[in-house]
């Protein structure tokens, strides 16, 4: 039996046009590692996580060390070391919103997608489909509990809403359910 040839993981590359944005917006600094946040945050939208080699290659780009990047990257919960998601759903977990019922509606999030509600920080579906976190304050107070599905605000998100949500976002991209920022009921048929 012949032993398993090891695979090397494909290497790293940043496109031109990214770096690019990278080199023009460390330009606007007095100070290289004073880029630091906003390079991880052009690496992160694009590749949608941060891995072991994009942190190494911005140390690189920003002659610093890469620990100097992971205490940044593990500090700040915006940034990701694994991939998320599909669809993002980030519930408010401040004041208002845990007495309008986001702890339970996370918790149905969760036991509807088969991860663990006590388990802390972002999970993710097998599938990749959905991510689920409970994050602070998404700035809607008054309209608890809220919850974010990548860039949009759903606002007084029930758990039937949730359920519609999850449903419509089963299978394929299409309208969300919950009430919108704008008050309206969104895909809520």
């Amino acid at each position: 039996m012949r032993p398993l040839k090891r695979m090397k993981p494909p290497a790293f590359r940043v496109p031109s046009e990214l770096e690019a944005e990278v080199d023009a917006c460390i330009a606007r600094y007095p100070e290289r590692r004073s880029a630091s946040l906003m390079v991880l945050h052009a690496l992160q939208d694009h590749f949608g996580y941060l891995e072991q080699q994009a942190i190494e290659w911005t140390a690189g780009k920003l002659s610093l060390q890469p620990i100097n990047l992971y205490e940044l990257v593990t500090f700040y919960p915006m940034f990701r070391q694994r991939p998320a998601g599909k669809y993002q759903l980030k519930i408010c977990r401040t004041l208002s919103c845990a007495l309008g019922g986001a702890l339970e509606l996370h918790r149905h999030f969760c036991e509807r997608l088969g991860l663990d509600p006590d388990r802390h920080g972002v999970q993710t579906t097998p599938d990749g489909r959905f991510s689920v976190e409970l994050v602070e304050c998404l700035a809607a107070c008054g309209s608890a509990p809220v919850l974010m599905c990548n860039d949009r605000l759903l606002e007084g998100v029930t758990s039937e809403a949730a359920d519609k949500l999850l449903k419509r976002h089963a299978g394929q991209p299409s309208a969300l359910a919950g009430r919108s920022a704008g008050g309206e009921l969104a895909g809520a048929n």
